[in-house]
């Protein structure tokens, strides 16, 4: 094997553990909800949303597409690798993608940590952006494609980013007075148990559109490692194993639930009623599917949380939490600038060191990063057993406390 064949496997590896923390970091913009008013049980919930996730990456590839030709300047016109940046035979540039990697996994699992349902993907694109800053420079970077259309980071990753979250808060503000002004007078009893169904329905089409959307970035990370490896020129397809493998990857990685992002999607945002987990959900899957048709990379965590704010706004009565908000919307605005910043540093590390030492480097680096914060996560674990507990008060200490289990102790020895 050479160099450059090892660094790509190690790009490769990195880009579905990314698609796998991608998973569980966004299970809660499909099954939060849906949750939250227990019209599906936690494990049933995620274990639906991840099959769904695997059907759904097979669906397009306009959003791996725009991964591959929108964000890294690294093909020239006939959409061959440009020969300049191939004299080590790929290897420089497979660092990039790697540092960007790194960069998009470590700020996924740092807000997995806290709880904030952040942008997996800005982090993704921030990370690679930051990587190929310092690895190519400013004009590495596809800023704004050949100006005649939307196209490049602005077109097709701010704007969306900006615009996304606004248009499905407004969609489900009005989905849910609507909801609500049609059964006014009508017993929640009565009304309740079908709105239930329709979130089950709503948050599987969700879930659908999050493997249509997200799958597909890792898809276009991979292939972008592919062509900078040399290993495949053709910009308008994804080769099958990756479509295959990224699908896996993610539908692992939403089975196993995000379940601290559940719980504050769920429960922190505003106390949620099964009218207007339909509504919430029904406006983000459209505003998913609709932007992956056209390649927009939008976040769905956005497009979640702004339906679920929608919603709230949008019920007579209800408590919108704006400290919660507030949270999302700052780590929102962190996100591109924050994972740029380790991607590039990750590059840095690895450039120091130079050649298949410095990828490795990067490489263990990541793995040390994501169990120390794995091993600080047990401290106080959230699970499907206490994701529904009140917000206002802590969630249940579970049995991995070491509280619980001297008590269980005790009493076992009584």
């Amino acid at each position: 094997m050479t160099e450059t064949s090892v660094i790509l496997a190690l790009v490769v590896m990195t880009a579905l553990a990314f698609d796998f923390t991608n998973g569980f970091h966004d299970t809660a913009n499909a099954m939060a909800t849906s949750i939250a008013t227990k019209a599906l049980r936690p494990k049933t919930a995620v274990a639906l949303s991840g099959v769904l996730n695997l059907i759904g990456a097979f669906l397009s590839v306009e959003v791996a597409l725009t991964v591959t030709n929108a964000v890294v300047k690294i093909q020239d016109k006939t959409g061959a690798p440009k020969a300049e940046l191939l004299a080590d035979r790929g290897s420089g540039l497979l660092l990039i993608v790697l540092a960007g990697l790194v960069g998009g996994i470590v700020w996924n699992l740092l807000t997995w940590l806290v709880g904030l349902p952040s942008s997996s993907s800005h982090a993704l694109f921030g990370g690679l952006i930051g990587a190929t800053v310092a690895g190519l420079g400013w004009a590495g970077v596809n800023w704004n494609g050949d100006g005649s259309k939307l196209d490049g980071v602005v077109g097709k990753v701010l704007l969306p980013a900006v615009l996304s979250p606004v248009i499905a808060a407004l969609v489900a503000s009005f989905g849910t007075w609507l909801i609500f002004k049609i059964t006014k007078g009508i017993s929640a009893r009565y009304t309740d148990k079908g709105f239930k169904w329709g979130q089950i329905g709503s948050a599987s089409l969700v879930s659908l559109a999050h493997g249509t959307n997200d799958a597909q970035k890792t898809m276009g990370v991979i292939t972008l490692a592919l062509i900078a490896s040399g290993d495949w020129s053709d910009t308008k397809n994804i080769p099958f194993w990756v479509k295959v493998s990224c699908a896996v990857a993610i539908a692992a990685g939403t089975y196993l639930g995000g379940w601290r992002i559940i719980r504050t999607l769920g429960k922190g945002l505003t106390d949620i009623s099964p009218p207007q987990g339909t509504a919430a959900q029904s406006g983000a899957a459209a505003v998913i599917l609709a932007s992956s048709q056209l390649g927009f990379a939008l976040s769905t965590t956005h497009v979640a949380t702004g339906s679920v704010l929608g919603s709230g706004l949008g019920r007579p009565g209800a408590r919108v939490r704006w400290g919660v908000a507030g949270r999302m919307v700052a780590a929102w605005l962190i996100t591109l600038p924050a994972a740029g910043l380790i991607g590039a540093v990750m590059w840095w590390i690895g450039h120091s060191i130079g050649g298949l030492a410095g990828a490795i480097v990067v490489f263990l680096l990541l793995v040390a990063a994501s169990v120390a914060m794995w091993l600080r996560s047990r401290g106080e674990q959230i699970d499907h057993d206490n994701v529904n507990d009140d917000w206002d008060s802590p969630p249940a200490t579970t049995p991995a406390d070491p509280a619980v289990k001297e008590a269980v102790r005790v009493v076992a020895a009584n």
